[in-house]
């Protein structure tokens, strides 16, 4: 497929990713004009026509997140208005993911108006990696083309640890289903979860205090979305080996890491801790047990499917 009519731009948020997908894809990044004025506003000009183009706004939403989701919006507000044919924004990680309902009254569904906001700047569709809960598509009036890491975490494990009794682990009740679909990807292996209760007194506090299923003896793959600060994968980490666990690898797709995540993870008991490259994660952040995959070619063979009106299902099953 040729890739004359693509053209794919880079916020400043994540530039190595950027500079990799626009190999994988063989186009080069739109030249661009960008910078902050002294009150903190930005401003964004390209520097070259992109009328009629199927173009491509690539930023994840790092930290400082707001910042870097306001720039995403300049730049599809200026792609619309220079006559791009389409407009795909790709969030590698789609900020505000977590909130995706109302837990109490009074509280926003943020997830929600992330959509609009994308939609009202003129973004066409989605290109995003691991929501949070799938639902989210549905916030987007269009479509939404939400790549799946799993094949890429869990073939990594499989490659590494395949030999091992491997047992898949959720650090709670809700990602069993995802714990399913890991365990057949290597193998129709057995699954467990951590049973979270939560004390009244204590608000935003979960202690997880037992393992439902059968871990003594096994590798536990411990698999969750993203890590943020670490709490959760760390203790659920130090139950499963004080429960008789032979080791456990954790592998998740967003590796957030706010403090004190690499402490936390650093020191849990963990063999391995996988993630992918969805965010950036700067020397500071890393540690000799932190391997991170490249989520590049995903999205490069993706915006390929788009581009060539293919099938973007086909890159994880096989057949469109």
């Amino acid at each position: 497929m040729g890739t004359e009519n693509i053209k794919l731009f880079a916020g400043r948020s994540h530039p190595e990713l950027a500079e990799e997908v626009a190999k994988h894809v063989d186009v080069a990044l739109t030249p661009q004009s960008v910078y902050d004025f002294a009150n903190g506003e930005i401003f964004v000009r390209f520097e070259e026509s992109v009328r009629g183009s199927d173009a491509f706004v690539l930023q994840s939403h790092a930290a400082p997140i707001n910042q870097w989701i306001m720039e995403q919006l300049i730049m599809v507000d200026a792609l619309k208005r220079a006559s791009a044919r389409r407009i795909t924004a790709i969030m590698p990680f789609y900020g505000y993911s977590r909130q995706d309902k109302k837990h109490r009254g009074r509280e926003p569904i943020s997830a929600r108006l992330m959509a609009d906001l994308v939609r009202t700047a003129g973004a066409d569709r989605i290109m995003t990696v691991d929501l949070h809960t799938a639902q989210i598509q549905g916030f987007f009036d269009g479509p939404v083309d939400h790549l799946l890491a799993q094949n890429l975490l869990a073939s990594y494990v499989g490659d590494r640890y395949g030999d091992a009794p491997v047992t898949v682990v959720s650090p709670d009740a809700g990602r069993t289903r995802l714990a399913e679909k890991w365990a057949d990807h290597l193998g129709g292996r057995p699954i467990a979860f951590v049973h979270k209760t939560r004390d009244p007194d204590r608000p935003n506090e979960a202690v997880a205090n037992r393992v439902v299923g059968t871990v003594t003896g096994q590798l536990c793959v411990l698999i969750d979305d993203m890590i943020d600060t670490g709490g959760t994968i760390a203790k659920a980490t130090e139950i499963l080996l004080a429960e008789g666990a032979a080791d456990v690898v954790v592998a998740a797709t967003h590796g957030v890491l706010s403090d004190p995540a690499v402490e936390r993870l650093s020191g849990c008991g963990a063999r391995e801790v996988v993630v992918t490259n969805t965010l950036p994660i700067p020397d500071a952040k890393r540690f000799p047990k932190l391997t991170v995959l490249s989520i590049a070619p995903l999205l490069a063979r993706a915006i390929r499917e788009v581009c060539a009106d293919g099938s973007v299902t086909s890159l994880f099953d096989g057949h469109a």
